[in-house]
């Protein structure tokens, strides 16, 4: 499924470049990158049969270095379309006290075991800017997730893995006001909440703007969500130290 959706978001790449060419669109790239830590990682899998518990509190989770990639296009100077990239894998070891059912496979007390949790976004943005002032911008917008996730947990002789990919729609925003022409605060995100689950992807960052090609950020983010049913119980919270840079290309392509 995931090289379906490489597949298709490929195709939608080449087609909207294509039809950038007959409006007022500018490119754009942003990087992201810092230091991941665990608020909480609540596991229990099969759902309604497994032993409930934690790869922050049972297991010591290490920090983790994260990317995120974004590309797109603003048109119009209010629309804007992104394709984002943020992979996520986090890995945690340690020994706890009781045994542990997971995914079929029995794990014995006081054994020594090695988790890996892995959640990597694949998303597609439409985002329209309702407010577009010298001082203040807000948008509003849809986004469309794909999710890879994966939990591991092995010790000496045994090993087991639960693998998940699916679809998540969610609301996306952005509100960015400007102190003065150079510094800024950002507030953006996606959440969504529903009876299925909940998720969350927010970031509260200050700006810096070196040019109209060039802005940095830097920020806190938070990664929040889960959802519980027969097959899968997974609640996690994640920290993020984030430095940020995006650049807005020179030339724009003109309507004809």
């Amino acid at each position: 499924m995931k090289n379906k959706f490489l597949l298709s978001a490929t195709c939608f790449v080449i087609g909207f470049f294509g039809l950038a060419t007959f409006v007022n669109a500018q490119a754009f790239m942003d990087f992201e990158s810092g230091f991941v830590f665990t608020g909480y990682n609540n596991v229990r899998i099969p759902g309604d049969a497994g032993t409930l518990f934690s790869l922050k509190n049972d297991l010591e989770p290490k920090p983790s270095a994260f990317i995120r990639i974004r590309a797109g296009y603003t048109i119009k100077s209010r629309h804007t379309v992104s394709l984002l990239y943020a992979p996520l894998t986090v890995k945690s070891n340690g020994a706890t006290n009781k045994e542990i059912y997971f995914e079929d496979v029995i794990f014995a007390p006081n054994t020594f075991l090695n988790a890996s949790y892995k959640f990597n976004s694949y998303r597609i943005t439409y985002r329209y800017d309702i407010v577009k002032k010298s001082k203040i911008e807000f948008g509003l917008g849809f986004t469309a997730k794909i999710r890879d996730a994966e939990i591991g947990l092995k010790s000496e002789g045994l090993s087991a893995s639960k693998t998940n990919v699916g679809f998540v729609p969610i609301i996306n925003f952005r509100l960015h006001w400007k102190m003065n022409d150079k510094i800024g605060v950002l507030f953006e995100g996606d959440a969504l909440a529903a009876p299925q689950g909940r998720a969350e992807d927010i970031l509260l960052a200050g700006t810096y703007k070196f040019s109209d090609q060039l802005s940095v950020r830097f920020g806190y983010r938070i990664l929040e969500g889960g959802a519980g049913n027969d097959e899968v119980y997974n609640f996690t919270l994640f920290h993020y130290a984030s430095v940020g840079a995006s650049y807005t290309f020179n030339s724009k392509l003109k309507s004809k």
